[in-house]
């Protein structure tokens, strides 16, 4: 079940109708996202902070904090210019940045909303800033995107986890799966 990080993202591309104007009007308006990226970082640590789970993950360990505003500012810029137009070394820092989320024991709980936050504000400051509907629509596009890497991240983390551990096969998995929903 390894996931292909860069046929994975140009799979959610078509789905999420993320389109080369997309990355063209992104791509423009990149200077105006690395100006705002700390402010982003600011609301978006500000939400999980109010958690108590969430505080302990960000404060544990000196400096922590720092370091993850400074990914954040890094992740936030890295959607407005795609790294490499948003191809396979975007993928597998999107990717990457999901692994981690389950190594440090982030919960889906806690990221889907906090996406939210930043989707939220960064809408607010679009519209004070005088940027367009479709810059909104294009960004809310691209972080839908990262927001499925990380979400899958959990999901291939755990799968993998449980083959290991019972020897299964992927087939067998994934009937017990749906088999299982179907009580729920």
């Amino acid at each position: 079940m390894a996931l292909e990080a860069y046929p994975f993202l140009l799979t959610l591309e078509k789905r999420i109708g993320f389109t080369d104007e997309d990355k063209n009007l992104l791509n423009s308006e990149a200077d105006w996202g690395l100006k705002v990226a700390p402010d982003m970082a600011e609301y978006f640590y500000a939400y999980l902070g109010r958690d108590e789970e969430m505080n302990k993950i960000l404060y544990d360990g000196e400096g922590r904090i720092h370091r993850l505003r400074e990914t954040f500012i890094l992740w936030f810029h890295e959607m407005f210019t795609g790294m490499d137009n948003w191809g396979s070394e975007y993928a597998d820092r999107r990717w990457k940045i999901g692994l981690v989320h389950v190594r440090l024991g982030i919960a889906p709980q806690h990221v889907v909303p906090a996406m939210a936050t930043v989707v939220h504000e960064v809408g607010k400051r679009l519209q004070n800033d005088g940027k367009s509907e479709a810059l909104k629509d294009s960004l809310g596009r691209i972080c839908m995107i990262d927001l499925t890497f990380i979400e899958q991240a959990y999901i291939e983390v755990s799968s993998a986890a449980v083959l290991q551990e019972t020897g299964w096969t992927e087939g067998l998995f994934k009937r017990l799966i749906a088999t299982g929903a179907k009580f729920l």
